[in-house]
């Protein structure tokens, strides 16, 4: 097993679910979930990004946790990956999709699958709904691992949009604001493109997805060795990932601007570690800085020469997750 005191660091091989199934969370919704390891392990609770990335994403994530002492549990959030309807078709409405809605559905996945408390693991847009989890529900957390923290506060969604673009990506930028029509280009983009991505024309739909995602692989391309995300080859992926994120960037993810940084306190006695590229401009550092100080028993660790992920983060998470979630013995 790893010591972390040995400065050990393992990746464990990934399995096979030992149980899958979809819950009924209400609104027409159904989740896809599945749990791996040991059925008596240490629980632990994984948060995908996007929104809309699904949880495959978070595949490489259950490598840093011994399949035989812990109890991984990932499911798709509402209308990506298995779960059912999926936000690929435009005749499903989005009403019932904000982040209130998938912290219900983080808390009836729980109770479904008799979980008394667990170890909550978020990455990207994952850490905003992992922080407003464990800020409603302290006592349902025992621990906290975030992975390129994100809080989606209009400031963020603004400069990942705009400020970010037209200092790092000018050329780049400039294209994907010129996706939006003439009188949006200078309003906000995330509503924007959500605009084009309900339009009735399909062609205007697809195009307003290959616009979006080509963008969201722009500005995550800053450490060493990117590659472009191959799901946005995928055209039902790139809609379903396009059509969320803009749903949730324009409303700032339903959140009162620096909520999560102003109710951190709760968090007093929930251990956290945040681990944070140093060359991420998607999310700037000062993000995680910030939050580290407002949340008692946190720590930063920054990674050097690494962005918006990267293989730097390794070490650190498997770091993270031997320290603060050993598995049962």
């Amino acid at each position: 097993m790893p010591d972390p005191a040995r400065g050990d660091h393992t990746e464990y091989p990934l399995t096979d679910p030992y149980e899958t199934g979809m819950l009924d969370v209400g609104d027409g919704h159904r989740l896809y979930w599945e749990q791996y390891g040991d059925p008596a392990g240490r629980p632990v609770v994984l948060l995908h990004g996007g929104p809309g990335s699904g949880s495959g994403g978070m595949s490489g994530m259950r490598r840093h946790f011994d399949p035989s002492r812990h109890r991984v549990i990932s499911f798709d959030q509402r209308g990506c990956g298995r779960s059912t309807p999926s936000a690929a078709d435009p005749a499903v409405s989005l009403a019932t999709n904000t982040t209130h809605h998938l912290l219900a559905d983080i808390e009836r996945l729980r109770a479904h699958l008799d979980v008394p408390a667990w170890t909550v693991v978020g990455a990207s847009w994952g850490t905003t709904l992992g922080l407003a989890y464990a800020q409603r529900h302290p006592d349902r957390v025992t621990e906290m691992i975030l992975v390129c923290v994100v809080t989606t506060t209009r400031r963020e969604v603004e400069r990942v949009t705009r400020g970010v673009g037209e200092r790092f990506f000018p050329e780049r930028w400039r294209r994907f604001r010129d996706g939006a029509p003439p009188g949006a280009r200078d309003g906000d983009l995330a509503a924007a493109y959500a605009a084009l991505l309900a339009d009735p024309d399909p062609d205007v739909r697809e195009r307003a997805a290959r616009d979006w995602c080509a963008w969201e692989d722009t500005h995550v391309s800053t450490h060493p060795g990117h590659q472009p995300d191959p799901h946005f080859t995928d055209p039902h992926f790139r809609m379903v990932f396009a059509r969320l994120v803009t749903h949730y960037w324009s409303h700032a993810a339903w959140l009162e601007e620096d909520s999560l940084l102003r109710n951190a306190n709760r968090l007093a006695g929930v251990p956290g570690v945040l681990i944070h590229g140093r060359l991420d401009l998607s999310s700037p550092l000062d993000v995680p800085w910030r939050l580290s100080r407002a949340w008692p028993g946190s720590e930063l660790v920054i990674v050097d020469n690494a962005g918006h992920g990267g293989p730097g983060f390794r070490e650190a998470i498997n770091t993270a997750a031997a320290r603060l979630a050993p598995p049962r013995a």
